[in-house]
């Protein structure tokens, strides 16, 4: 075996893809769309190919890349795959270390290294080995309908329902707000620096991301002259459930609104991104996620990811998961780095 390496160039997916087959995991193949020429320009990455040179044809085997990215700036993504008759030869740790001499040169000096694997995987063993520890995993789960009691909002009225449950469109201001903190808060293990709300608006509730529904759990709204007095103004968000298509579950046609759980189709589940307002504390942040989570998952299952770091989240669905009313959808993403 005679492997020579080159930089990347067009054509390059279509012949190592019809080499490599299917991807062995979901991470493999959203990483497969990272494979491109290297560039200077934003986001800077650099792409190595590695050939397999047999009577003097050269074979694309193997590749590996290293980018940055402005949103988790403190790390380079990077992956490599190697074709499975070419692996355990010592191919891809020489991509690795080729992919961090090019690290060194990165813009942003960062040279620090991150991916995502599958545990019990080989990518998490060849990781493992190369020094990457999980530093967050995220799962998908599946909560069956009807999961937690209907909350009571105030006298138990609709009226009272009404003034603290409601719809948002995706580009209010108030949604993005809110919905940047949280992501913020639930990333101090790899921040992301104040996030402005263009970039909030670019990565989770433009039409381009897939949201296109939105329910929000508000406060009371108060009155600055006292309970006696009506206040103009609604109370502030307490926890978000934003909609999102998922075509590996679901025609994007058939996707509604979680709020809106009547006209769901029985037994598909509605993926949301759901949060809360950060500055919420411990309890009444759970409390919050569980009212909401109880209002959209009423009628019909929804799915959501959690994160470990997604700590009131993650109160309200162990209890579920320990009793069956929800489930894990799919293996456990890891994030494994420097």
């Amino acid at each position: 075996m005679a492997i020579e390496f080159r930089p990347w160039v067009d054509g390059d997916d279509l012949t190592l893809l019809q080499l490599w087959g299917d991807p062995d995991t979901f991470q493999a193949s959203q990483f497969r769309a990272a494979l491109a020429p290297s560039s200077d320009a934003s986001p800077w990455r650099r792409c190595i190919v590695a050939e397999d040179v047999v009577d003097g044809v050269a074979i694309p085997v193997a590749a590996g890349v290293v980018y940055d990215t402005s949103l988790h700036s403190q790390r380079l993504w990077a992956y490599v795959e190697v074709a499975k008759d070419h692996r355990r030869a010592g191919l891809g740790a020489t991509l690795v270390t080729m992919l961090r001499r090019e690290a060194e040169q990165s813009p942003s000096g960062v040279t620090a290294l991150r991916s995502k694997v599958e545990p019990g995987t080989a990518g998490a063993e060849f990781a493992a080995a190369l020094g990457l520890k999980p530093i967050q995993s995220s799962r998908m789960v599946r909560v069956q309908p009807a999961p937690l009691p209907l909350p009571r909002f105030g006298d138990g009225s609709e009226d009272a329902a009404t003034d603290l449950v409601q719809d948002l469109a995706t580009g209010s201001v108030e949604l993005t707000d809110v919905v940047g903190r949280y992501y913020e808060f639930i990333h101090s293990w790899d921040p992301t620096g104040p996030l402005t709300a263009g970039t909030v608006q670019r990565l989770f509730l433009n039409e381009l991301t897939g949201a296109h529904g939105a329910v929000v759990l508000r406060q009371p709204a108060e009155s600055a002259f006292g309970s006696s007095v009506p206040t103009a103004k609604k109370g502030k968000i307490r926890s978000f459930a934003v909609s999102y298509p998922d075509p590996q579950l679901l025609d994007a046609s058939a996707r509604v609104d979680p709020a809106d759980a009547d006209s769901a189709p029985v037994g598909q589940p509605s993926e949301v991104f759901l949060g809360h307002e950060p500055a919420l504390d411990a309890a009444e942040a759970q409390r919050a996620v569980a009212e909401l989570l109880a209002l959209i998952a009423h009628q019909h299952p929804v799915l959501v990811e959690y994160d470990d770091d997604m700590a009131a989240l993650g109160a309200v669905l162990k209890p579920l998961l320990g009793a069956g009313r929800a489930s894990v959808t799919g293996p456990e993403t890891q994030i494994v780095a420097d």
